[in-house]
């Protein structure tokens, strides 16, 4: 399953974010997404960001949004079928 990490350049916050699914085993997964070139995204998460969201087979989408630590992510991670 991918996990999409919502960012934007030079956001020291989504880098920390960036670095605990990297410590977590999860760079392979992860695609970021900067959200300055979308409208709807910056309007959605300008103010939120950094944002974790999975999307599952059901289409149904979960998101983790900041502020979050290693102990956190790992739940988010388990409770959405993802080790």
């Amino acid at each position: 399953m991918l996990i999409t990490l919502y960012s934007t350049e030079g956001c020291h916050l989504c880098e920390q974010a960036y670095g605990l699914l990297l410590d977590a085993g999860m760079a392979a997964r992860v695609k970021v997404v900067d959200i300055a070139f979308d409208d709807a995204l910056f309007s959605r998460y300008g103010v939120t960001i950094p944002v974790l969201s999975v999307q599952h087979l059901d289409d149904s989408i979960s998101e983790l949004g900041w502020p979050f630590d290693a102990a956190e992510l790992a739940a988010w991670l388990d409770s959405n079928g993802i080790n």
